[in-house]
């Protein structure tokens, strides 16, 4: 059996923009990515701590230690620039792996959005 378990965590960094006219995605720094696993492409649940929306979409790379969080397309109109969020991924594993798993979890400074 397979269950889907906690795979990365970046935890209350804040939005620093939103873009109705792009095609949909999350803008994330390079280096908050690398730090906890995230994959360009690859699928997150963004958790907005104001209003508490959630929606799944997928990464793009953003410049390093830029601090950009940058909700892209539709998801532009549940999240707004200054929000906090939380970016989770998740994985797929076997129960026993998934009983020794150790997600990677960040804490970057949310006014600058750097560890």
């Amino acid at each position: 059996m397979y269950i889907q378990v906690l795979k990365s965590k970046i935890h209350r960094v804040r939005v620093t923009q939103a873009n109705l006219n792009y095609v949909g995605s999350i803008t994330i720094d390079r280096t908050l990515m690398d730090a906890v696993g995230i994959l360009p492409g690859e699928r997150v649940q963004v958790v907005d701590c104001n209003n508490g929306n959630r929606l799944d979409t997928y990464v793009i790379a953003g410049e390093p230690d830029s601090g950009v969080i940058c909700l892209n397309g539709p998801a532009a109109r549940l999240v707004q620039p200054d929000d906090i969020v939380i970016i989770m991924s998740y994985a797929l594993m076997d129960y026993d792996e998934a009983r020794t798993f150790q997600p990677k979890i960040i804490f970057p400074d949310s006014d600058t959005n750097r560890l």
